[in-house]
């Protein structure tokens, strides 16, 4: 399966994270003052690029790494740096492959890393920095206390952030059972959904940077998207204006995503992009949810029988008026299910209203 570069990238940054023998051979590396060019992973198309040097092929240590990066060359390892393959090698990748570094080390590792796939290492001996190069993709390692500082401040937002969204789902519950929601109530929703997303994605790669430093940062993370309710797949689908296909439903929340910073807050814009407006359609307009957002969030209906429940009655307010024999009516609901739904539904109905208005 090919990955994406910023997968790669992830998994990268999880090989050389704080306590892991890579990482500890690097820093070694910084501390002796010499630079290195180290290649995680060899294959024939890094074969082929390497001259001279010898092989080696011993068990990884941060100590031997140190060492040999006192030769003048560039350092193999396999990929997951259990194993030093070749030492003192010089590589020679296509040297029309163009890249904006301007010293030897690093224009030849962005140019190895772009020709091969392969991450590439470059230690800096005047700039002392740690620079990663995956698939085009350039990444300086900085300190856990650094990064740490970093990611508590993104922590604090995401915590803002989080109870932003709560507030938001909560008022968008209790006007769909008022059937008062607007198009922009929607686009809030899927905005705050977004930028949550956006700052957990952004925890995320912290946690994989700072290894071993990050596990209360990870245990914090979890604890704040735990119970984030239905996604921006489950919203867009029930507002979408008729059915609506995986696949255009899939499309609409990878433009989402591809939202700029900028853009994010413009609500029209949202409101566009996953097709609740059309040209210059109000804001203001009311749209009726069908009903998939609030039956997601009943664990005792499983999502084939909550379609069939939308399909059967055509809109969350009719499922909300709906009898429990009316409920029976629908395939695979039976007594006990039929009376789950509908006290699951007067729940979520009586939780929502007093939340708005206490």
């Amino acid at each position: 399966m090919v990955r994406s570069p910023e997968e790669a990238l992830k998994a990268t940054l999880a090989r050389v994270a704080p306590g892991t023998p890579l990482r500890d051979g690097l820093e070694r590396i910084l501390r002796g003052r010499t630079g290195a060019l180290i290649v995680l992973g060899y294959d024939r198309t890094i074969e082929s690029l390497c001259s001279g040097g010898f092989e080696i092929g011993i068990d990884f240590a941060p100590t031997l790494l140190r060492e040999l990066a006192k030769m003048d060359g560039a350092i193999v390892c396999d990929k997951d740096a259990n194993s030093i393959l070749r030492a003192a090698v010089q590589l020679v990748p296509d040297p029309t492959i163009e890249t904006q570094e301007s010293g030897t080390r690093h224009r030849t590792a962005e140019r190895v890393a772009i020709q091969t796939g392969v991450p590439v290492i470059s230690v800096s001996q005047s700039m002392q920095i740690i620079a990663l190069y995956v698939n085009g993709l350039r990444h300086v390692l900085e300190g856990s206390e650094k990064v740490l500082a970093r990611a508590n401040q993104a922590l604090a937002t995401l915590e803002r952030y989080r109870a932003r969204l709560d507030q938001v789902t909560n008022s968008l519950s209790a006007l769909e059972i008022e059937a008062m929601v607007t198009i922009r109530d929607v686009a809030v929703m899927l905005q705050r959904q977004e930028m949550v997303r956006r700052i957990s994605e952004e925890i995320s790669q912290y946690v994989l940077e700072l290894g071993e430093d990050g596990r209360l940062l990870s245990l914090q993370l979890e604890e704040l998207t735990v119970g984030r309710g239905p996604g921006s797949d489950v919203v867009i689908r029930d507002y979408s204006a008729g059915d609506i296909s995986p696949a255009a439903i899939e499309a609409a929340v990878a433009a989402l995503q591809e939202v700029g910073p900028t853009e994010i807050i413009d609500l029209s814009r949202i409101a566009n992009i996953v097709g609740l407006t059309k040209g210059s359609e109000s804001l203001e307009a009311v749209v009726q949810p069908r009903g998939h957002r609030l039956l997601s969030g009943l664990k005792a209906v499983p999502k084939a029988v909550a379609d069939r429940l939308v399909d059967h009655f055509g809109g969350l307010q009719n499922l909300m008026a709906a009898t429990i024999e009316e409920l029976m009516a629908v395939d695979g609901i039976g007594e006990q299910r039929a009376r789950n739904v509908r006290e699951g539904l007067s729940r979520i109905a009586e939780a929502s209203l007093l939340d708005r208005f206490l």
